[in-house]
């Protein structure tokens, strides 16, 4: 359990929320040894702040947007309040190794601590900056492949190319400047997740909005859409669909972040309408709610699933080569960009 420590002022370079910790630290590389100057990427820089109150710890900055805190001698450590989220939904599957799916990967915060939390776990983290990938994975201490491949690549195109049934866990935090990519919160992509999921496997996604919150109403009803077996409407109020924020944020008073989940039927997923996640959300440093049943159905209203633009002139996609791991294309561990639809920027993680 997070221990409760007050929240960052207004302005600080400290990291957006405190810790949550879990286990001893272990060995890695030191801070003092990254590079002080933003470095080259494919889409951009990449820059390594220090954090002045942790000798160990670290943000990383993809295109001068704080994208991922680390502590490099604690991998159980998550500083920012959404990851310390999602971490008590994982928290709520079976026990023990999981297959997780990271879909922009930047710093490899989450990675790090399911390998941590969940040891013999196998993750696949996907982002579009190719030299992004290659920087992290030598500047801090992730897990070696096969636990975790790092593939360069757009996140649907990946997603597309990925078997059924292929992972327990699916995290999209993805954007470019403020927002995710229009192509990456439609029904259809939702229902590409779906389909890589296993029973009762938990779709996890950081949707950062403004009030009145349009998109996160928006993107909750392209999920029960996608995760219903029947009406839209089901997924919410059987309670597999939840939205998790600050009660401020929930309530629409500013920009921020919110977890919206999602679990796969079929399977005894994470409970997201239990006392269990509540409890846990309650007891973070930054208290949290979960929406969920028909308070969750009251909250999305009216609002319509997003949908893909038909296509004008669809052409066929390039299966590729089989991921003997995946079972997906296989480009290796961050050695070569794929073609791509959009150039990601990280968006700033607590508003």
């Amino acid at each position: 359990m997070a221990r409760r420590t007050s929240r960052r002022p207004p302005g600080s370079s400290a990291p957006p929320t405190p810790p949550r910790r879990r286990g001893p630290a272990r060995g890695g590389p030191a801070a003092s040894d990254l590079p002080d100057e933003p470095v080259a990427t494919t889409t951009g820089t990449a820059r390594v702040e220090r954090d002045p109150d942790r000798p160990s710890a670290v943000t990383l900055y993809v295109n001068g947007v704080p994208s991922s805190y680390l502590d490099l001698d604690d991998p159980g450590m998550l500083a920012f309040e959404y990851m310390q989220q999602m971490a008590a939904v994982v928290d709520e599957l079976h026990p023990g190794p999981v297959r997780a799916l990271h879909l922009g990967a930047a710093g490899c915060s989450l990675p790090r601590w399911v390998e941590h939390t969940r040891p013999g776990s196998t993750q696949l983290g996907v982002d579009l900056d190719a030299r992004l990938l290659e920087l992290v994975r030598a500047w801090f201490d992730l897990p070696r492949s096969p636990r975790l491949r790092l593939r360069p690549d757009d996140a649907r195109h990946a997603v597309e190319g990925l078997a059924d049934a292929s992972f327990d866990v699916v995290v999209r935090d993805v954007f470019h400047g403020d927002r995710t990519p229009d192509h990456l919160v439609t029904l259809g992509m939702a229902e590409e997740v779906r389909r890589v999921l296993r029973p009762g496997g938990v779709y996890l996604v950081n949707c950062a909005d403004r009030p009145p919150l349009a998109s996160v109403r928006r993107e909750l009803a392209t999920l029960a859409a996608a995760f219903g077996e029947g009406a839209g409407a089901g997924a919410l109020e059987e309670g597999r669909v939840a939205a998790i924020a600050e009660p401020a944020q929930l309530k629409g008073r500013r920009y921020g972040n919110v977890v919206l989940a999602a679990v796969a039927p079929g399977g005894a997923g994470p409970g997201l309408a239990g006392p269990g996640l509540a409890r846990a959300v309650r007891s973070l440093a930054v208290p949290a709610r979960v929406l969920v049943g028909g308070e969750l159905r009251t909250f999305v209203g009216p609002a319509a699933p997003l949908l893909d633009p038909t296509p004008a002139d669809p052409t066929p996609a390039d299966p590729g080569s089989a991921d003997p791991t995946f079972g997906g294309p296989a480009p290796g561990d961050a050695t070569t960009a794929r073609p791509a639809t959009d150039e990601r920027a990280r968006a700033p993680r607590e508003g």
